[in-house]
């Protein structure tokens, strides 16, 4: 790993085709997300939760409470553009999300049961889906229109991301 902010490289849009097994594959990540989360930080102590994971970044803490705040934004965008048409989604400042009160003060339990519970409706809508709903969009304001299919192989890679955050940080510090 040369660059800490990527420890399994940075997200790269899928230039094939989706094809169901590759739709499978993305939608078992994002089932399997929560738990890897939770398997990452288990035993951790409050100061190793307060450790950043590399310099400049956020913490771990910070990092775990990150996870559902970005995934139901994620979620809610879906479920927009399957009910709408190319509708346009908000984007949220994720840095000023990531300092607020709640971040410092609400145990990172909380949040990997807010993200079991989440990636539990997230993965029923997304197995209940056919392919056409897999091409529906929406249009975000700075990085242009995503389909489903794209943002899904988005999230899958964004929850991988995050673990490797916390368990390449606890290999380094020999947290394991």
């Amino acid at each position: 790993m040369t660059d800490a902010r990527y420890p399994i490289g940075p997200f790269e849009t899928p230039t094939a085709p989706a094809t169901p097994e590759i739709r499978l594959a993305f939608i078992e990540q994002l089932d399997e997300a929560p738990g890897r989360l939770r398997a990452a930080v288990k035993g951790m102590t409050e100061l190793q939760l307060d450790t950043p994971y590399r310099a400049g970044g956020w913490t771990v803490r910070q990092l775990v409470h990150h996870v559902p705040d970005s995934h139901i934004n994620a979620y809610t965008r879906f479920k927009l553009a399957l009910t709408e048409q190319n509708p346009d989604i908000k984007t949220y400042e994720e840095d000023r999300w990531a300092n607020l009160p709640d971040v410092r003060s609400v145990p990172v339990e909380t949040s990997l049961t807010l993200l079991e519970a989440l990636h539990g409706r997230w993965v029923a809508l997304l197995q209940a889906l056919d392919a056409d709903d897999f091409t529906r969009t929406f249009q975000h304001p700075e990085s242009g229109a995503f389909t489903i299919d794209r943002a899904l192989a988005m999230y899958a890679w964004h929850g991988r991301h995050h673990v490797a955050h916390v368990t390449t940080l606890k290999t380094l510090r020999g947290w394991c």
